[in-house]
């Protein structure tokens, strides 16, 4: 579409922000709530002295009983509360994209039809990405979550389709005849997750479209772009 803009945000296109186990899950649940979301690269020293200097609470922090990247800690925020929310993958993602200029958005499992219904309005075009796992070496890994989110998301789009995305929307479609959930569950990620205690993450990422939340980033932290899907 080359350099076609986005009527909306007047931005060169959009880039859809895919990390299904958990960062993108976890910031449906907490825009759901009505709480803002600032993704954030490092879990390091760096990253309470950023949460003060934005007036959020930092994730992970010392409070057991707080938010943490699980989304079920952040289905107890409220309206009105931020949080920071560090992820290696899918914060460090949003980051690199929102560099571009290009406007982001939130997608997993929980959205893809809202996200879709969002991006369908948009005149420019639509990257999407599918964030990926880390090997204990710290490189890059393939996840399927990732891939079968992005594929979710892909086959609702309107509009011409890369190769790779078209590859993602297949892949898609020839998993909903299956049990996507099992998949999920007893993948690499899946596992995980249940050997530290959090398999009730997988189970909440695999509610498909079971929200209608579409969260995008402004300012620098993810917000319910209800306006829009309102035609405000």
């Amino acid at each position: 579409m080359g350099d076609d803009r986005d009527r909306r945000t007047g931005r060169a296109g959009v880039v859809a922000v895919i990390d299904v186990l958990r960062f993108t899950t976890s910031v449906e649940a907490a825009v759901a709530r009505g709480a803002s979301v600032y993704p954030y690269r490092w879990r390091d020293d760096s990253a309470p002295a950023f949460a003060a200097s934005v007036g959020a609470t930092l994730a992970g922090g010392s409070d057991p009983s707080g938010p943490s990247l699980s989304p079920l800690s952040l289905r107890r925020l409220n309206t009105g509360d931020a949080v920071v929310l560090p992820s290696p993958n899918g914060s460090t993602c949003t980051a690199i994209a929102a560099e571009t200029g290009a406007a982001v958005v939130a997608a997993c499992l929980r959205n893809p039809s809202a996200v879709a219904d969002w991006l369908n309005d948009s005149a420019g075009p639509v990257v999407v990405i599918a964030c990926g796992e880390r090997w204990p070496d710290g490189s890059l890994r393939p996840c399927i979550e990732d891939l079968l989110g992005a594929g979710a998301l892909i086959s609702a789009l309107r509009g011409s389709r890369s190769p790779e995305a078209e590859s993602a929307a297949r892949a898609w479609d020839a998993a909903t005849g299956s049990d996507v959930a099992t998949w999920l569950h007893s993948s690499g990620s899946g596992r995980e997750l249940h050997a530290r205690g959090h398999g009730d993450d997988v189970s909440y990422a695999v509610e498909l479209d079971g929200s209608t939340v579409v969260p995008v980033l402004r300012d620098g932290r993810f917000v319910n772009d209800s306006a829009v899907r309102r035609g405000d």
